[in-house]
């Protein structure tokens, strides 16, 4: 038989998908080599039928796992209703929503929207109008150093990570950046043209690093003098990860903003985000002034209420598991020197390394185990808030066999 004749080898289920989207995609993404198919719990599935205990959740986003028995019950009933009204139009679950976020946040007034960068979108907006109202020249918005706030351009321009804004350059005007915690920066950059400060209580994709309760409380004084919105950005940081509703109630005392951004866990997989604020900021916004079409339909908004019913339940079992899962990676800590540090609240955990941390996510791929790397060098786990200490064993059991390697 010439070898012309021979057959080509026929391409995987991975490979097809891969040639698919090189051909038609916008090639933006770094993804992985995994196809996923399916999920159950705390594990997911690929194409070929391979099981991973999944620690990342859609970066935080699938808050109760995958294929909730009680969240894929709504979906089917509420998408058999009505899927979407439109803004111009009254349905029953916005208010409800919207009560429940206020009674948790301790804020006033809740705006739905579809992703985090979009609610900070809004919340600058909100910074910007009432700045605008006491004077045209109150317009400079704070922000930190490393911190990640969205890609749209008015959050890229207050996230403080230069590689993230470079190809996009010139920006918002006004923004300026500042050390996180550095409270004597933090004094220095506040002045009468200071319309409002930005900061994730948890900077996530900055490598799981918290702010400090003075830091926010020094920031809290200076919005009162100046007048100046505080943002507290807890799309990542908020709605549960942290052990507690949103991370600023952490803080002993309970340092209160002014505005918070949300989104992420709250609709278990569905877009949804949101703005929450005092009467304050609320008065910023006048009829007509912001909008969006999709944000807060029925669907997301019944899901989202679901969702909260099941968390209030889950919140004890969360801190107890997060504070296990990071017990037993500071056992990991004493036995491989790579590790340097352990933090996070909650069920957001992140693991310092002081070596490149990009070949372990691939290991992990290659072991059944999903999490990310941020930062280089911050091994970064969002599991879903059903996780159990004995999904925490079996995932050290196979981070010993990845770290054996280095």
């Amino acid at each position: 038989m010439s070898s012309s004749s021979v057959a080509a080898p026929s391409l995987s289920k991975l490979q097809k998908i891969q040639e698919l989207e090189s051909s038609y995609l916008l090639q933006n993404y770094g993804r992985y080599p995994l196809a996923l198919d399916r999920g159950k719990g705390v594990y997911l599935y690929d194409v070929d039928g391979k099981k991973y205990l999944d620690l990342l959740s859609g970066i935080g986003v699938n808050s109760l796992g995958h294929n909730h028995p009680k969240i894929t019950k709504v979906i089917r009933e509420q998408s058999a209703k009505l899927l979407h009204t439109s803004n111009l139009y009254y349905h029953e679950y916005q208010g409800k929503l919207a009560k429940k976020l206020v009674e948790i946040s301790g804020l006033d007034r809740a705006f739905f929207c579809n992703s985090g960068t979009e609610a900070v979108e809004g919340a600058l907006k909100i910074a910007r109008a009432h700045g605008h109202k006491i004077s045209p020249e109150k317009y400079e918005i704070i922000s930190l150093e490393n911190s990640f706030h969205g890609r749209t351009f008015g959050a890229l321009s207050v996230t403080g990570q230069p590689k993230y804004r470079a190809d996009f350059e010139p920006l918002l005007p006004g923004v300026k950046f500042i050390d996180r915690n550095d409270e004597a920066a933090l004094e220095a950059a506040f002045s009468e043209r200071t319309a409002g400060i930005i900061f994730e209580g948890i900077q996530g994709e900055g490598g799981v690093l918290p702010v400090a309760g003075s830091f926010v409380a020094k920031a809290r004084e200076l919005c009162n003098k100046f007048d100046a919105i505080m943002i507290h950005d807890g799309i990542q940081c908020g709605i549960g990860r942290p052990g507690t509703y949103f991370s600023y109630q952490l803080l002993d005392p309970v340092v209160m903003p002014d505005v918070v951004a949300f989104a992420k866990p709250i609709s278990c997989g569905l877009p949804m985000g949101g703005i929450l604020m005092n009467q304050r900021a609320a008065d910023a916004l006048g009829s007509g002034m912001h909008g969006t079409t999709f944000g807060g339909g029925p669907l997301v908004c019944q899901v989202a209420l679901e969702f909260f019913d099941i968390l209030e339940e889950l919140l004890p079992q969360m801190r107890r598991v997060g504070e296990y899962f990071r017990e037993e990676l500071r056992g990991l800590q004493g036995k491989y020197g790579f590790v340097k540090e352990v933090r996070g609240a909650g069920l957001m955990i992140g693991v310092e390394l002081d070596i490149p941390g990009k070949q372990m996510v691939l290991d992990g791929i290659e072991h059944g185990l999903l999490f990310n790397c941020t930062h280089d060098t911050v091994l970064r786990f969002l599991p879903a808030y059903i996780l159990k200490e004995k999904h925490v064993d079996k995932s050290i059991k196979l981070l010993k066999k990845i770290f054996a390697k280095y």
